[in-house]
Order: C-alpha cells, then structure tokens, then sequence
C-alpha cells in the first residue's frame, strides 16, 4: 500500500530518480503488478518515480513523487502495432530525457533505448520453438501472424538483453532461457515475483458457498483452459486413475466445450466440477485439500506460489516456471508434463494421506512467506541501488 501521507521513510538514505518504463502499473495485472509493487516500495523510500507507460493506477497519478508519461497506444488495431508504436514513441522520449534517470528499468523488448535494468517474465525465442506455439498448431492467417509477433520480439529482445546493464529472470527457468541467448550468467539475477500473504492465507471455507461438494477430497486447477498448454487434459487423464479425488477448475471456458466432453468420454465427469471464470481464486485455495498445476510451458506460474501461501500442497512440472519453489516437501515437480502415470501417483498419494496434506501445506505456507511482494520489491530496489552507482 501506498503511504497515505507521501511521507518520504527514512529519509537520511540516498535518493534516486527512477524510470520505469513498461506498458501497465496496474495492481490487477500480472506484469503490471510487479511493477506496481516495485513503484509502492521506492516511494515508501522516498524516491522519486518517472513512469512511461500506457497505464498507471489512479492512485498513483495523484502522488506527488511520481510523473507519468503517457503513451498511449489503445485504439491501435492489432498487438503487434501497439508494441512497435509504444517501442517508437517511449525510444523518442527517453533519448532527451535518460540522463535525468540514476536507474532505467524496462520490461523485455519494450524500448529501443539502452537500460540498466530489464525484467524478463517471457522469452519469445523459447516460445517460439515450442510445438505449443499457435503456428505450430494453426497454419492460417492468425498462426502466421503470430509467427511474426514472436520472431520480432524474440529479435527485439535479444538486442534488449545484449544492451541493458542486467537482466532479472522471475524464474530460474526464465534464467536457463536467457543463458541460452548468449547472455552471461554475471549479468543475471533471478527475483521470483511474490504473493499478497493477506488475501492467500489459509482459513476456514464453506465449500456449499462457493458450489463445491463437501466431505470428499478436492484438488483445485487454476488456468486459462481455452489454451492447452495449460495441460487441464493430463490432469483429467490422471483423475481417472484416482477415483476418490473430486476436481475443481476454475478458468474461463472457450465455447468448444472440448473439456468437459473429455471428461465424459474418460467418465470422471460426475467428479469434475466446471467452475467457469471466478475472482474468488483465494477462497477457492482455502476450500481444496490439494493443488493440481503441471503446465507445459509457463515463465512463471503465480497461481502456485497463491496455493503455497494457502497452505496447499501442489503438484507441478519442471516445464512450468516457479517450479524450483516447490521442495519434496512441500509438493511434487513431474519431470514431465504430460506422464499420466506420475501424475496420477502424485494425485493419490495426497489424496489417501491427509496427514502427509497437512504436513506439506504447512511447508509450502512455510516457503511462500518469503515470497512476499514487498520482500520482492525491497530486492529490486536493492539491485536498483548498486545499479546506479556502476
């Protein structure tokens, strides 16, 4: 939270003038809320903020010690055009303006400018060869254009990385990404992006309130099922194997109906409860006894840290960034996404074990209290300050 009297804390310290420059500061988002956290904490400091982005929270345009430049790009047609017209305009800016800055901190392929800092969530050469990727799967107008998304950016980032003074990896497997682009390991930090500890915590849940069948064990997924990387379909497989668990999926559905026809074809579909798109995710957490997650490809997957400080033990892949958050103790990391049988191992022995559950739970809240975000943020503006004086 913002310190409602802008009192500047700890004011004896070093001051910096900081520019951040990326496309949202928003709380609700996820890139944007990294930033947001990183904008709240230097001015707890008492440092001064310039952010160049297409949109800030309100809050934020009112605090004296920040100065918004907007770039606004939201009635260009297609994403690709917005990137290069925000690359463009932000490049025009910064080359009259970068010497006012003791720190830059940009985000990926955003601006043609030299940084000091670029925050790395996504490596687009990664994605690209991945057989996840939309070319691979459509090879139509829309898989073609996002072919060329991708290539640009990939292009673009690699330059971006080349030049900044250091990258930061939210992931020790967004850092295996960028080693791969030739980046040396020195100029390399990884800061894994945190979780509110407040709204994630464990508590007592009335499953009837939120739909849910009481007095059987529950495992929850969280995900954008309209995508398959999210891997919702070896999950499923796996289920069957596990024939006391129940399954809640919370995740906007994509019109096809191709989930919950597989459920029926594997006949676990009086087990698997649909929940559509919901905004009470932490009450979700709170009211399941595990938490299923083995995504194919994923920079980072913030939703497992959320189930950690929830106090759930998960289930994952190595494939999904964040991965290495989860210990033996405290859950299970597939070496592959889509072995069933591992999976369905996992999933049973959590489910016939409520002990082993509580334990594990208790460990994942254990590590997920130092993923805070303001734990986060305080790292950043650390990395800002020796930053500034190289």
């Amino acid at each position: 939270m913002l310190t409602p009297t802008n009192e500047v804390l700890n004011p004896g310290r070093s001051l910096m003038n900081i520019c951040i420059v990326t496309h949202c500061v928003i709380k609700g988002d996820g890139q944007g809320r990294v930033n947001y956290e990183v904008v709240c904490e230097a001015l707890r400091q008492g440092h001064s903020v310039t952010l160049v982005a297409s949109a800030i929270s309100p809050e934020l345009e009112q605090h004296r010690q920040i100065a918004w430049v907007p770039i606004l790009v939201k009635q260009v047609p297609t994403e690709l055009l917005r990137n290069l017209i925000f690359s463009l305009k932000s490049a025009a800016w910064l080359r009259h303006h970068a010497p006012e800055f003791d720190v830059i901190k940009v985000n990926g392929a955003i601006t043609s400018v030299q940084s000091d800092l670029n925050a790395v969530h996504f490596v687009h050469s990664t994605w690209g060869r991945s057989p996840l990727h939309v070319w691979h799967q459509k090879r139509d107008l829309y898989g073609a254009y996002q072919w060329l998304y991708t290539a640009l950016n990939a292009y673009w980032e690699k330059i971006a990385f080349e030049r900044t003074k250091l990258t930061i990896a939210v992931s020790e497997k967004i850092k295996q990404e960028i080693l791969e682009l030739g980046i040396p390991v020195e100029r390399i930090e990884v800061i894994a992006n945190g979780v509110d500890l407040e709204e994630f915590t464990p508590a007592r849940v009335d499953r009837r309130e939120l739909g849910l069948p009481e007095d059987v064990p529950l495992a929850l997924f969280v995900g954008d099922i309209r995508i398959s990387r999210k891997n919702l379909d070896t999950v499923l497989q796996a289920l069957v194997n596990v024939p006391q668990l129940h399954l809640a999926i919370a995740g906007a559905p994509d019109g096809r109906n191709f989930y919950p026809q597989l459920a029926q074809t594997l006949g676990v579909s009086d087990r698997v409860h649909f929940l559509g798109f919901r905004s009470d995710v932490a009450d979700l957490m709170r009211s399941a006894d595990l938490f299923v997650f083995p995504s194919r490809y994923e920079p980072f997957g913030l939703v497992l840290l959320e189930a950690m400080a929830c106090q759930l033990p998960v289930i994952t892949a190595r494939t999904a960034g964040g991965s290495d958050l989860v210990t033996p103790e405290c859950g299970f990391v597939l070496d592959d996404p889509d072995d069933v049988g591992a999976l369905s191992l996992a999933m049973m022995h959590l489910t016939q074990d409520p002990a082993a559950r509580h334990r594990m739970g208790k460990a994942a809240r254990s590590i997920a209290e130092r993923y805070s975000w303001t734990d986060m943020a305080r790292h950043y503006l650390e990395i800002f300050k020796e930053v500034s004086k190289c």
